[in-house]
C-alpha cells in the first residue's frame, strides 16, 4: 500500500549527455577532415616546344598590356571595362564569324585582366578560345 500521496512531477530533461555527445561529434569531425594546403601548391606553367601552325591570318588577336591595356586586332580599346571588351567582340564576330580568338598576354599581365578578356569572350558568344605562348627552343 502507498501511503504517499502522488505527486505530479515534470520530466526533466537533462542537457548534459546531449551537449557530450555534439562535443564527441564535433571531436570526430575536426579529426577525420583533410585540410587543402592551397598555399603549398607550386604551380609550373606549361612551355611550348612545338611549332604550331600559323593561324594568325585566320583569328582575332586579343593583345592585353601588362598594364591592362587591350588592344583587339592591333586597335587599342578605349578602356578595360567588360562592356567595352564585349562590344568590341561583338563587332569582330559579326564580321567574321568563323575566326577564333587568340588572347595575347604579357607574362605580367594581372590574372583579372586574362579572365575579364575570357569573360567578354564568353558574352560575346565565342567559342573557339586560345592563349598564344612563347615558343621555348630545346637546344636539339
Amino acid at each position: 500500500m502507498n501511503l504517499r500521496g502522488r505527486r505530479n512531477r515534470e520530466p526533466e530533461v537533462s542537457l548534459t549527455p546531449l551537449i557530450d555527445v555534439v562535443f564527441l561529434m564535433l571531436i570526430f569531425f575536426m579529426v577525420s577532415t583533410t585540410f587543402q594546403h592551397d598555399a603549398d601548391l607550386t604551380v609550373q606553367l606549361p612551355e611550348t616546344g612545338v611549332d604550331a601552325a600559323p593561324r594568325e591570318a585566320r583569328s582575332l588577336q586579343l593583345s592585353i598590356s601588362a598594364e591592362g591595356e587591350y588592344a583587339l586586332d592591333g586597335r587599342l580599346l578605349a578602356d578595360g571595362r567588360i562592356e567595352t571588351l564585349v562590344r568590341a567582340l561583338e563587332q569582330a564576330r559579326a564580321e567574321h564569324p568563323d575566326r577564333e580568338l587568340i588572347v595575347r598576354a604579357d607574362a605580367r599581365t594581372p590574372h583579372q585582366n586574362v579572365v575579364r578578356a575570357m569573360e567578354a569572350a564568353g558574352r560575346a558568344s565565342i567559342t573557339r578560345l586560345s592563349f598564344a605562348t612563347l615558343q621555348v627552343d630545346d637546344g636539339d
